[in-house]
């Protein structure tokens, strides 16, 4: 069959699809797509098959971009007669760029040391680093189970507050050990924006800048 993807909502990970003929719309979710380096996106011409479930629904499958043919099984996604690289012939910049996203974590810990070490940080706070942690790792780790089983998903607002409150270091991890939240560039913008938030009001509370600035107040108003 031939149709439009004319609804799409990214964060959940499926949509509906027109078809060109008949009424109705159809239900498809992302894994119905073959792989490819771009996410679906609204208007997009496809070709695709009706699967009809139990109770009455119907779900796209096998969808492709009209005009494209499939390809078989275990190289969609990928040029007629192309191989699947080996993880030896996987470009090693993607290995270290991995590795070097887990950077910030390393220097946001030298830095809370040293800070610790000139002024003294109530330990609560570092247990508020370690729980909100945690809670994101857990919540990118539901969020990804939910998405590959057409569930009900975590919010990326939920996300990044958890990030703000101080679990950017477990969002890190889940991100790179799940590999999950890293292609979406919106997204990343807004951890990273995040991120910088944190480190900021940490900055600000944790060092004599937030009484330096609370005393040149008072001295300004006087």
């Amino acid at each position: 069959m031939h149709g439009t993807l004319t609804s799409w909502d990214d964060d959940r990970g499926f949509g509906f699809i027109t078809p060109s003929e008949g009424t109705g719309k159809t239900f498809v979710h992302i894994k119905a797509f073959p792989a490819r380096p771009t996410r679906p996106q609204l208007g997009e011409a496809l070709t695709f098959e009706v699967e009809h479930e139990p109770g009455g629904k119907s779900k796209a499958t096998r969808v492709r971009p009209a005009g494209q043919r499939e390809q078989p099984t275990g190289q969609r996604g990928r040029p007629a007669g192309q191989r699947m690289p080996s993880s030896a012939q996987r470009p090693a910049s993607r290995k270290r760029s991995g590795a070097a996203l887990y950077l910030p974590i390393l220097l946001f810990v030298l830095g809370y040391l040293v800070v610790n070490a000139l002024w003294p940080i109530p330990l609560w706070v570092a247990g508020i680093y370690l729980v909100a942690s945690i809670v994101c790792f857990v919540f990118y780790a539901a969020d990804k189970s939910a998405a590959g089983a057409g569930r009900w998903r975590i919010s990326e607002t939920t996300l990044l507050l958890w990030g703000v409150v101080g679990g950017w270091p477990g969002a890190i991890v889940a991100q790179q050990t799940l590999r999950h939240k890293t292609q979406k560039v919106s997204f990343r913008r807004a951890f990273w924006g995040s991120v910088v938030v944190n480190l900021i009001v940490f900055a600000v509370f944790a060092t004599p800048v937030f009484a330096l600035v609370v005393e040149w107040t008072k001295r300004s108003l006087r």
